[in-house]
């Protein structure tokens, strides 16, 4: 990373990629062999969130069930996946979405699938915000001074899934995903997050790639990287408020809390690729509940040196986007990371060939369960490196019942298109 501080350039920028020549084409690997889960123990539901109005997809919107710590989020089809135990049939559902009115139903109400869940547009009066705040760089102190007291002290075990794609265009030549174990730190510490692989499954067709191999290095602990919160250095610290240039945008309504819009980006003499965007703030506690935000790539040069790890002869590789998201959950007055996504886009420039070659590569993660860690669960030499290439750590694809009884992302439909020709694929090989 490139900053005035020196500290960050220790600290990897969310993706590392590796380019290099590819070896011969890779037949798609056996599926990993898992013993069946009881699948009475739980109900699986399915459905969609979407505007009530326009009917428009919910993306990333938040569904959880109340009294529990299990949580799901709709895809970027606005479509879910939600599953919890048989004997809390009766448990409340809330589903909620930045800026919309957030509605609860009864897990009974829900059917196998097809649920439709509307949500309606919220909006809010300046005049009911008890504090409105003058100058966002001192709302922005105010923020990191109260982390102590919004965000959890103790460390906790959590439950995620993983997922990492990497697309060629509009195809997509490699998918991971993993139920991941996470030991999650207390924020005000300097320890770091680590983890652990439970479950995972993945498929790489290299023959879709031409010459060019991409992985991407950090799994986990790249979405990790996201809670801003946990690694202020990432964008915010003392050091670099003088970077900044904070506005407050608006006011608005995540569930019954009214939340500041805080918009920043760096100062215009900075040449460093600094990060724009928007924090989301809950006026009462002052506890960042979700941030989106961007790196300025207009130098393309130094910020392609930000990503790319190597690189074969003869070819130029650029970032033409790097977007970020990190949603923070909250349960007795206390917040902790809930989900992150990122989203690079590459374009690869061939020194003798016609066309470009345009690249997507996403990661996410969702905790889907936690609870205050009394133990260490992970065996030291089953942790993760924080330099994991998950696409090479993983086996190939598993059971129609893999996932069990976890709760993951829906796949969104032209990855469960890739993952159905996968299935397909080890059919006919098996035969």
């Amino acid at each position: 990373m490139f900053f005035i501080n020196k500290r960050v350039n220790k600290i990897l920028l969310l993706f590392i990629i590796l380019i290099g020549l590819s070896q011969s084409a890779q037949a798609l690997p056996k599926g990993t062999q898992l013993n069946q889960p009881d699948t009475l123990s739980y109900v699986q539901y399915k459905g969609s969130v979407v505007d009530n109005e326009s009917k428009t997809p919910l993306v990333f919107a938040t569904l959880a069930v109340n009294g529990t710590n299990i949580v799901t989020i709709s895809n970027s089809e606005g479509e879910f996946l939600l599953k919890a135990p048989r004997n809390i049939r009766d448990a409340k559902v809330t589903v909620s979405y930045i800026g919309y009115q957030s509605r609860q139903f009864s897990l009974s109400e829900f059917k196998p699938e097809k649920n439709r869940i509307e949500l309606k547009i919220q909006n809010i009066k300046l005049s009911e915000v008890t504090v409105f705040p003058k100058d966002p760089e001192l709302l922005m102190r105010a923020v990191m001074n109260k982390i102590n007291q919004n965000y959890f002290k103790d460390p906790m075990l959590m439950t995620a899934f993983y997922r990492e794609t990497i697309k060629k265009r509009w195809t997509y030549v490699s998918l991971s995903e993993a139920v991941v174990e996470i030991v999650k730190q207390p924020y005000l510490t300097s320890r770091g997050d680590y983890a652990q692989i439970y479950r995972g499954r993945k498929s790489t067709d290299y023959t879709k790639l031409d010459t060019i191999a991409f992985k991407l290095q950090g799994g986990p602990y790249t979405n990790l990287m996201l809670d801003i919160v946990k690694n202020p250095v990432l964008i915010f610290t003392d050091d670099m408020f003088g970077n900044y240039q904070f506005n407050l945008d608006n006011v608005i309504m995540i569930g019954n809390r009214s939340t500041y819009v805080v918009g920043f980006k760096q100062r215009p003499h900075l040449i460093q690729p600094l990060y724009f965007g928007q924090l989301y703030i809950d006026t009462e506690s002052l506890a960042i509940t979700s941030a989106t935000f961007n790196l300025n790539i207009e130098n393309k040069e130094v910020a392609s040196t930000m990503f790319i790890k190597r690189k074969p002869v003869g070819c130029k590789v650029y970032p033409m986007q790097a977007s970020y998201h990190v949603d923070f959950r909250e349960k007795s007055g206390r917040w902790y990371y809930g989900y992150s996504r990122g989203k690079i886009t590459f374009k690869v420039i061939w020194k003798k060939r016609l066309f470009n070659t345009i690249y997507d590569s996403t990661i996410e993660m969702l905790v889907t369960d936690w609870e205050k860690l009394t133990e260490n669960p992970i065996n030291p030499a089953e942790k993760l490196k924080s330099t994991v290439i998950m696409a090479d750590e993983i086996a190939g694809f598993g059971e129609p019942e893999f996932w069990g009884e976890y709760n993951v992302i829906e796949p969104e439909r032209p990855i469960e298109t890739a993952i159905k020709k996968i299935q397909r694929s080890l059919e006919r090989k098996n035969r």
